[in-house]
């Protein structure tokens, strides 16, 4: 039994482990439901790993763990749901109609949910909704379900409850069968389904095994369910008894799994027994106790294929079958060696050889051999299947007509399994000599031989390509690769060697390889070398190819493996480049063409690069700029485009210098690569080096071509300079002129001053930069002033017309004939801008001139703003009918012109400027010459906001002298409604309301055509309310046509309310006016009077609302009759104070309308007016009211007659109870109680008769509360808080009687007999103690001093510790001695057991062994024993020690071992140590050696001897002259010393007999001589004699032998000298040696 963890140890509440809260659906989780503080969770512990749990806050009612994921199913009342915890999702969600009781997933996929009245399979593939499988049989009614179980198949269903019946637990159980349809009911507490493969059968069997414990007895059943397969025998029924001790006579089976490994049934009882049986004969196996708990829940053990369960302490255990020992237990202690002989069979269990040996030897011997290879093939560990069995069997004839017996042991072997590699080798080589080769392949195929290199050796002669699969399966490297290279599969080798980890000699292979097929040599180098780490030296490699001078394949090879170019190959691609460059110069072209390798030689690469005439390659691995000079002067040998690259690669020095080179060696071959060179790399190189270069070699063109190609790039003015100047030299007219039209990199005036300086025959470059430049100026004093008055013409009609005005502007400069000008004019006709030529004209003051070309251009029908512009100037200028000419000429731009005349007349500029709309202008123009009038006309007729806003802002120090024009001239003016409107609105937007009132009054006042404008109206009044209210009232008199309300609402806005009021009064608004003088006035008075005038309904309502409002109640509700308008009931009843009031207004609405509160108002108003009468004719008829809510309102308020009224009438019997008690009707009250059956009105009645002192009536309804638990608590406080003890003992009595009496009843009666009826109490529990709840009652008997049902209560509950320290604590009360002795055994704590031993000692001494006789086997003998010591009362426990003394104790032997010393017993001290010897010897002998008694002296010594210490021994018996034990203690030593010192010691004591006597007792020890010597100095030779006989006779024995040894004559000389007399000193040689005897 193994002990894996506690689950209190992982942070899990103790109260949360039972089974309603912890499920395992089987070994791979735990899942237990708890709660921490508020929150619920589920805490998820994973086996594998059970010290971090997963806790996830999840409130559910249960939670079941998937058996194989971490998957969840949790079920809260109906609903359910099943999730993935690793993936956070939910898989399936389901809601029963029906609650369901017990759940349990039934594979990994299934779960199957069991409700009161039918079990469903519910699938989590898809989207498939619970399955109803069928409907629970009635046996199992009111059952608590406790498992689900099927086998494999699910083809068989069985479901499992217990209930309890007749002082005992019953269990019951359906079988069902899915094929057939139908259910079984069985008696039976625990069950489970398992396959057994019958002996001789081919398909295993379902069996159903199930056990009960019932009146008989208990009894376990093993039966196969449903018909045998075909072919299989069925298998025979099994029933055997089950044993339950003594001690658990109300025990009974609570789960079963069956182990299918080793075939064992594992059953676990309530109490905590395991028993094991064989599942196919029913024996018992094995029988123990494993917890103290009841184990509540249990699952297969999977990977021991036993059982684990968690018990109510929260141990997981686990039990299986210990393999290694259970053959040899079922052999000797079950004394059942068929039993073990199936065991080890079934599950190849060693252990049951011999059983197996015996067996098969006795068959073999009897000439079965068909069953001895049986036996042999199906022994466990093989343990027959020997090189021993096959040569019995070869041994053996084959007898005429019948197969060998070895063929028939194979043969067997064979459809069992696989052969071993003996087996395999003895097979198949008569196999292979039958020429049989068909045979060995379909078993290699089938797996039926283990294949060995001796198996492979035997089949290579018949077979290669066989001997090689027989050697890839036996894992022979060696073997195998010399089978590829024979059968010429080489590429198979290196793939063969990399798989199983074989390393053979590449190079020695591949040169085998090399000499069949250099081809295959190729491919299989490359697969030495394919992986990161080659499996051979390259360099070997290549040198193998080498030897055969195999360039090609080398330099494929070497291509392919040192492609990943590694710095450490260096020196191998020199080397493949080396070579190519030597015998194939273009294969070495092509290598370094694809650039692969870059860690070779390079000097050495280019010299033979070189010398092949591959120059290209050279310089591309030179380094030296000598060698690349020398090189790249050859340009008629290189690529052009490959040598304009390399210069890419060169340093920018070198670069140059190269250039050099080439431009010295041969200028005009090398010119042009050089251009290219140069305008390729020219950022690089520098472009004035480049230019100094080409300039040095005064080579214009190369440098014109070099320019040329980046000059169009290049943003240098330098470069754009060069080129134009090259471009000179060279005559590249047309480029130049290119350039100078559209570079604007130049420096424009060096460009010119070159131009000017280059004297070129065509000036139209010079003309362009002038041009675009801007030196058009410069340019027509050059050219007028050199005489080339023809470019002028050229430069203004084909370059650029548009710069005409300068041009005229320089000839007038140099005083040029106006007709030349005019000319020049008229010949570029339209290709200039006019206001330029004016401009250029004006600022010389020779505008006149251009007035016949202006005249002209507008006969000509000209509409250029620009011409009118200048025409009119000149007009203006000279006075020619400007007003007209502005007023009617569309053409010209208003704002030039105007800008023109502000200083030379601003009247004109007005004229202008209002022409072309130029607002601000004009108004600057206005405000600077103080044209008020002509600025107000413009404003209102142009009608623009935004300009209005301009000249009506604060900071316009004109705006006054502009209104005052608008007020009395430019609006009296207009008819335009649209322009007087634009004015208003930009007066209100400049916020200007006095100025708007001054213009309202003049518009609307002053009798114009817009008197009766409403919206003017509205203004007016509106501006006044704003800027002047003292106004207002005046307006809204004089004035009719305005919008009536919504200037009253302004006004009220403003708190101008009797305007308001006056307004409203004036167009009739009665509503709106009493609205006014309620709300804002405030004036009730008027309020009335004005409603008293008016007359109407809704001034009446309005004025009712106020006064209600005022707390006018009264007056409010007159008014509202005078409405006849109760739409305000529900204010008028919420304020009302006067009832009699309330009920007329109630009554007038309830004529208006029945509204539902309206009624309920009115009978509640009826009820505090005490109309009875009235109001219960009222109830009786047809309302809308609610009576309850009434009824309610009137028991709140103490209206009890009313109220019972109204509970009668809508039959609410709890309020009328209620009511009742009020009225002092307890026995109405009572039947009130029983109609209405309501537990909070029993206990409102209950509560009321206690008061009252109804205790009759009080216990009736008491009755129908205490079977609530809930309620009994209450119950019981408010009996006791009134004292009424024993009316609530003998309620709670009554009750016990009731067919719902639950554990509270019982727990607080027995509480309340303790506290008031004591002497009951022991009896009630002995009565119920099953039905209390033990913890509550325990702390109430422990207040209550009740110490013997303390332990009564303890020993109930199993808490055997409490009880045993309650009667110590209380022996007087509490200890008997018979129940102590029955719990003391059973407590936890060990403690206890020793705190038991000084309590005896206190209480009970003479008892004390009685006590330690129970407690022995638990007990810590040595503690025990330190305890007593320290007390001082070992030999009060004289007979513990003794019985405990078998356990060999160092603390009780050495306890007793005192205790007899202290006795004076020397026998029993003798005794005891002899019998046990664990104890300090060595102590024990030095207090003995003290001892006054002879005979523990004796015991000391015989403790020195044990203990070695021979020379203490024989001197403490020297000592006391024990001369018998002191020869023996001497003998026994096998020291010669000690055994001589004691003869002298004897020989000085003159004990001549005991001389004599230790002679004998030590006489292998003495030396012949010595004591010779001893016996002739003290002259005793006669008691020395018979010593000597002795030894001459075993000497003459020994001489008498026909062989006599060197030894024995020795042994002769020294006999004879012993006898000789003369005391002379001898010297005798025998046979070379010297003997020398001195006396």
């Amino acid at each position: 039994m193994l002990d894996p963890f506690q689950l209190q140890n992982m942070g899990v509440n103790p109260a949360n482990i039972g089974f309603s809260y912890l499920t395992m659906e089987s070994d791979k989780f735990i899942c237990i439901r708890e709660k921490v503080g508020d929150q619920n969770q589920v805490v998820i512990v994973d086996m594998s790993d059970p010290t971090n749990p997963i806790r996830r806050p999840i409130s559910a009612d249960s939670a079941i763990m998937n058996p194989a994921s971490k998957v969840i199913a949790l079920k809260a009342a109906k609903t359910l749901q099943i999730f993935n915890i690793e993936m956070k999702s939910k898989l399936k969600a389901h809601t029963m109609t029906e609650d369901v009781m017990f759940w349990k997933w039934i594979s990994v996929n299934t779960v199957a949910l069991v409700t009161d009245s039918a079990v469903y399979h519910w699938s989590m593939e898809g989207d498939s909704q619970p399955a109803k499988v069928f409907d629970r049989h009635a046996s199992l009614a009111g059952c608590q379900i406790i498992n689900y179980r099927t086998d494999q198949q699910q083809k068989w269903l069985l479901l499992i409850g217990i209930s309890a019946q007749q002082n005992r637990v019953v269990g019951a159980m359906q079988l069902y069968s899915v094929d057939r349809k139908v259910s079984q009911p069985i008696e039976g507490h625990a069950a489970a389904f398992g396959d057994f493969k019958v002996e001789g059968n081919t398909k295993p069997s379902t069996l159903f095994c199930f056990a009960v414990r019932s009146q008989a007895g208990g009894k376990l059943h093993i039966i196969e369910v449903g018909q045998p397969a075909a072919g299989n025998q069925p298998f025979a029924k099994k029933a055997v008894d089950v044993f339950f001790p003594p001690e658990a006579q109300t025990d009974f089976p609570v789960a079963m799994q069956i182990g299918s490994k080793h075939g064992v049934i594992y059953l676990i009882t309530k109490y905590g027994y395991i028993h094991l049986y064989d599942l196919e004969s029913g024996v018992c196996i094995y029988m123990n106790r494993i917890s103290a708990e009841t184990i509540f829940v249990t699952a297969p053990h999977e990977a021991t294929s036993g059982i684990i369960g968690v018990n109510k302490k929260g141990q997981v255990l686990s039990v299986c079958v210990e393999e290694e020992n259970i053959v040899n237990y079922a052999t000797n202690v079950l004394q059942n060696p068929d039993l073990a002989l199936r065991i080890a069979l079934r599950s190849n269990l060693a252990g049951a050889e011999e059983i197996f040996a015996r067996k098969f030897n006795t068959l073999f011997s009897q000439g079965n051999y068909s069953e001895a290879a049986k036996v042999a093939a199906s022994a466990p560990k093989g343990i027959l299947r020997t090189a021993e069995t096959i040569r019995k069997f070869q041994s053996v004839p084959a007898q005429p007509g019948q197969a060998s017996p070895l063929l028939q042991y194979f043969g067997i072997l064979l459809d069992q399994g696989q052969l071993n590699k003996f087996e395999s080798l003895e097979l198949c080589r008569p196999v292979l000599q039958q020429g049989r080769k068909q045979l060995l392949e379909k078993w290699l195929k089938e797996d039926k031989l283990e294949c060995s290199e001796e198996l492979g050796d035997l089949v290579k002669a018949s077979d290669p390509t066989l001997a090689l699969s027989v050697y890839l399966r036996a894992n022979v490297p060696n073997k195998v690769i010399q089978c590829f290279a024979e059968t010429g599969q080489f590429q198979k080798i290196v793939l063969y060697a990399k798989k199983v980890g074989y390393t053979p000699d590449w190079v020695f292979l591949l040169r085998n390889v090399m000499r069949v097929n250099p081809d295959q040599g190729l491919q299989f180098a490359q697969m030495l070398v394919q992986d990161e780490e080659p499996l051979a030296n390259i360099n070997q490699i290549v040198d193998v190819f080498m030897e055969g001078n195999l360039i090609q394949q080398c330099t494929s090879f070497l291509l392919d493996a040192l492609k990943n170019n590694r710095p450490a190959e260096g020196h191998l691609q020199t080397r493949l480049l080396e070579m190519n460059l030597i015998h194939a110069p273009q294969v070495a072209d092509a290598i370094l063409g694809n650039q692969m390798f870059t860690h070779y030689d390079r000097a050495h690469v280019a010299q033979l690069c070189e010398k092949a005439g591959l120059l290209q390659r050279a310089l591309e691995h030179y380094t030296d700029l000598y060698d690349i000079k020398r090189a790249v002067v050859h340009t008629h040998l290189l690529n052009p485009e490959w040598l304009v690259n390399f210069f890419g690669s060169l340093s920018v020095e070198d670069s140059l210098e190269c250039l050099r080179a080439m431009l010295s060696a041969n200028i005009r071959q090398n010119l042009q690569l050089c251009v290219q060179v140069a305008s390729k790399y020219h950022e690089q190189l520098g472009t004035q080096s480049l230019v100094e270069l080409f300039e040095s070699f005064k080579s214009y063109e190369g440098l014109f071509y070099f320019l040329g190609s980046i000059v169009n790039f290049s943003q240098e003015p330098d470069v754009h300079f060069k080129y134009i100047q090259a471009a000179c030299k060279t005559g590249q007219i047309k480029e130049v002129e290119r350039i100078c039209r559209e570079s604007n990199c130049y420096d424009p005036e060096r460009v010119k001053n070159f131009l000017k300086e280059a004297k070129l025959t065509d000036q139209l470059p010079l003309i362009i930069v002038c041009d675009r430049f801007d030196f058009v100026h410069d340019l027509v004093l050059y050219l007028y002033r050199n005489n080339l008055q023809k470019y002028i013409e050229i430069y203004v009609q084909k370059v650029n017309p548009s710069r005409l005005p300068v041009v005229i502007g320089g000839l007038l400069d140099v005083d040029c004939a106006e007709d030349v000008i005019k000319n020049l004019i008229i010949v570029v006709r339209g290709q200039f801008s006019t206001d330029e030529l004016v401009e250029e004209v004006e600022k010389r003051n020779r505008l006149k001139l251009l007035l016949p070309w202006l005249e002209s251009r507008i006969h000509e029908g000209c509409e250029e703003p620009a011409t009118h512009n200048a025409l009119a100037k000149i007009y203006i200028d000279s006075n020619n009918t400007p007003e007209r000419f502005l007023k009617e000429n569309p053409f010209y731009d208003s704002a030039v012109v105007g800008k023109y005349c502000e200083k030379r007349d601003p009247h004109l500029a007005c004229v202008a400027y209002e022409r072309g709309q130029c607002d601000l202008d004009l108004i600057k123009v206005c405000n600077e010459n103080s044209l008020f009038k002509s600025e107000a006309r413009y404003l209102v007729h142009r009608k623009d906001p935004e300009l209005w806003a301009n000249v009506l802002e604060e900071n316009n120090p004109f705006r006054r002298q502009l209104i005052d024009q608008v007020v009395q001239t430019a609006l009296s003016e207009t008819q335009d409604p649209e322009e007087v409107s634009v004015t208003v609105k930009a007066f209100m937007t400049a916020d200007l309301p006095n100025e708007l009132i001054e213009l309202l009054e003049k518009i609307v006042l002053d009798n114009s055509v817009f008197s009766e404008h409403r919206n003017l109206q509205n203004l007016l009044i509106l501006t006044a309310i704003k800027a002047d209210r003292t106004r207002v009232m005046e307006y809204i008199n004089r004035l009719d046509n305005y919008d009536a309300p919504d200037i009253a609402n302004i006004a009220i806005s403003n708190e101008l309310f009797e305007e308001a009021f006056a307004i409203f009064k004036k167009f009739d608004v009665n509503t709106s006016a009493i609205q006014v003088l309620i709300e804002h006035i405030g004036n009730l008075d008027r309020a009335y009077e004005f409603a008293e005038r008016c007359n109407e309904p809704a001034v009446w309502s309005q004025l009712g609302r106020a006064q209600l409002h005022r707390g006018l109640v009264k007056e409010a509700i007159d008014s509202y009759i005078k409405a006849v308008d109760p739409s305000a009931y529900m204010e008028v009843v919420n304020a009302a104070n006067n009832w009699e009031d309330l009920v007329k207004f109630l009554q007038m609405a309830r004529k208006k309308a029945r509204e539902s509160y309206v009624e309920t108002e009115l009978i509640f108003a009826l009820a505090k007016t005490n109309r009875l009468a009235e109001l219960e004719e009222f109830v009786s008829g047809p309302n809308n009211a609610h009576i309850q809510q009434v009824g309610d309102r009137c028991y709140e308020e103490g209206m009890y007659e009313a109220a019972k009224l109204l509970y009668n009438n809508v039959s609410n019997f709890a309020r009328l109870a209620s009511t009742l008690v009020h009225l002092g009707e307890y026995q109405a009250a009572v039947d009130s109680a029983r109609k209405a059956n309501s537990t909070r009105t029993w206990k409102e009645v209950c509560f009321a008769c206690v008061d009252g002192e109804e205790f009759r009536l009080a216990q009736i309804c008491g009755l129908h509360i205490v079977i609530h638990a809930d309620e009994l608590e209450d119950l019981i406080s408010y009996y006791q808080d009134r004292g009424y003890f024993e009316e609530l003992i003998a309620l709670l009595e009554a009750a016990l009687g009731l067919e719902r009496a639950h554990m509270g009843m019982f727990t607080e009666l027995a509480i309340l007999y303790s506290k008031f009826k004591p002497q009951k109490m022991r009896e009630h529990l002995e009565l119920f103690w099953s039905r209390v709840n033990i913890p509550k009652v325990l702390r109430a008997a422990e207040q209550s001093h009740l110490w013997a049902e303390l332990v009564f209560l303890y020993d109930k509950y199993e808490e055997y510790d409490n009880a045993v320290l309650t009667m110590m604590s209380h022996p007087t009360e509490a200890w008997k001695e018979g129940l102590f002795k029955d719990i003391i055994p059973k407590v936890a704590n060990v403690e206890l057991y020793y705190k038991s031993l000084s309590f005896y000692l206190d209480y009970k001494p003479l008892l004390l062994n009685d006590l330690l006789t129970i407690l022995s086997p638990r007990l810590d003998h040595s503690r025990a024993v330190s305890f007593f010591s320290k007390m001082n009362q070992l030999k009060l426990v004289k007979p513990y020690l003794r019985s405990v003394q078998n356990h060999n104790n160092k603390s009780v032997n050495e306890a007793l071992n005192n205790l007899l010393t202290e006795e004076e017993d020397y026998q029993g001290l003798r005794a005891s140590i002899d019998a046990y010897d664990n104890f300090d010897t060595i102590g024990l002998a030095q207090r003995l050696e003290k001892h006054d008694l002879i005979e523990f002296r004796r015991i000391a010594a015989y403790l020195y001897k044990g203990n070695n210490r021979w020379r203490q021994s024989v001197e403490l018996c020297k000592k006391d002259k024990l001369y018998k034990d002191a020869m023996l203690y001497a003998a026994e030593s096998k020291d010669a010393e000690l055994a001589e010192n004691l003869l002298q010691w004897f020989l000085e004591e003159g004990r001549k007999e005991c001389f004599a006597a230790c002679l004998f007792a030590s006489y292998d020890l003495l030396h012949p001589d010595v004591v010779l010597e001893l016996a002739w100095r003290h002259n005793i030779m006669d008691f020395a004699m018979p010593y000597f006989i002795q030894v001459m006779r075993e000497y003459l024995t020994k001489v008498s032998t026909p062989a006599e040894s060197k030894a024995d004559a020795n042994c002769r000389s020294t006999l004879r000298l012993l006898f000789t007399s003369a005391p002379t000193r001898a010297s005798l040689e025998l046979n070379g040696d010297f003997l020398i005897l001195e006396y």
